[in-house]
């Protein structure tokens, strides 16, 4: 190689660690200003290689692989095709920073995010911060336009699905809608249920009022446009005749589904102000906040023989009502309750 060429190209050893990684992730990881579309068309031009060899986004590199890339793609120029792309909308720092920081796992096909308190999953009348508008300006981090698998409200907390491409995103819809994704969510509810373990069956409709967006019970006459609805419940554990830790599992997957249930059976979930549960806390100093969380998810991998099973950790302010009301979220760590 003259020296010319040379001061226009680099050499990069993949590592031990990189070993079986996709060629678009390997560059993602170790170039992350670098857009899918740049990266497309370094590939299409042979000005990124692998051992000499013209190569695609979907090739695997292994460990020992000789990876050719134009210096420019590591410190893009003003005006080159690289620093324009990185110049086109996405999300900012800040933005990317938190989305990094919900990652719980991640692959090729799946991304699932612990999310956090307070921030809507998707836009709406007066919501421009939202996590699928976020994802959609990572789509130089993700080669691809992240879909939203599933919904969690605003304010509950934990485990959310995205599909990082479009394939993955059709198989994980067909799963959900089979019921075949294992969901299970950790909740604080006023008083304890009983029995401690039940099942609620209550078909639900939207609710107009001043309440806002919110459901209620079916009532006779309102069949067609009611919502079949199953949860299960169990009393993981209890504070006295005050509160108790629930284990909810919903069969089905309505709005508000949850929280509409367990105030149907007279223990609206703790810090729920549409659902009844935003008054009498059971303790002093514990946060008015809504106490539900995605707890687990299990679901069958989209493109591979296995199942993808994560837990998130509790948010904050329920660690703190857990502490406070002497409860220990360790107590069942290894069957999530």
């Amino acid at each position: 190689m003259n020296d010319r060429v040379s001061e226009r190209v680099e050499t990069i050893e993949v590592a031990e660690r990189e070993a079986g990684m996709r060629l678009d992730r390997w560059f993602r990881v170790r170039f992350p200003e670098i857009t899918h579309g740049y990266l497309q068309k370094l590939l299409r031009s042979g000005q990124v290689r692998v051992n000499a060899k013209r190569v695609e986004a979907k090739d695997r590199v292994e460990a020992g692989d000789q990876v050719r890339v134009p210096k420019a793609a590591r410190a893009p120029r003003e005006g080159s095709p690289a620093a324009k792309a990185a110049g086109a909308p996405g999300a900012s720092k800040a933005d990317r920073e938190l989305i990094e920081g919900m990652i719980l796992y991640e692959d090729d096909d799946v991304l699932v995010l612990n999310k956090p308190f307070g921030i809507a999953v998707q836009g709406g009348t007066g919501t421009r911060r939202h996590i699928d508008g976020i994802l959609a300006g990572m789509s130089d981090r993700f080669g691809d336009r992240p879909r939203l698998v599933h919904r969690l409200d605003r304010d509950t907390t934990g485990v959310l699905l995205v599909a990082k491409h479009r394939a993955a995103a059709a198989k994980l819809g067909r799963i959900f809608q089979t019921r075949s994704a294992a969901k299970t969510y950790w909740a604080l509810v006023r008083g304890v249920p009983k029995p401690p373990q039940g099942k609620v069956e209550a078909a639900l409709v939207k609710a107009s009022g001043p309440e806002g967006d919110r459901v209620r019970k079916a009532r006779p006459g309102e069949q067609k446009e009611a919502m079949h609805a199953t949860t299960h419940y169990s009393v993981v554990d209890r504070v006295a005749h005050k509160a108790a830790w629930v284990s909810l599992k919903p069969v089905t997957g309505r709005q508000h589904q949850l929280r509409a249930h367990m105030e149907l059976i007279g223990h609206p979930i703790v810090g729920d102000n549409k659902y009844d549960g935003g008054m009498d806390l059971p303790a002093e100093n514990i946060e008015p906040k809504l106490h539900l969380h995605a707890r687990r998810l299990i679901i069958p991998h989209p493109t591979r023989s296995e199942k993808i099973d994560v837990s998130a950790p509790l948010p904050p302010h329920m660690l703190g009502s857990w502490d406070l009301l002497g409860l220990d979220p360790r107590r069942f760590d290894k069957d999530d309750g």
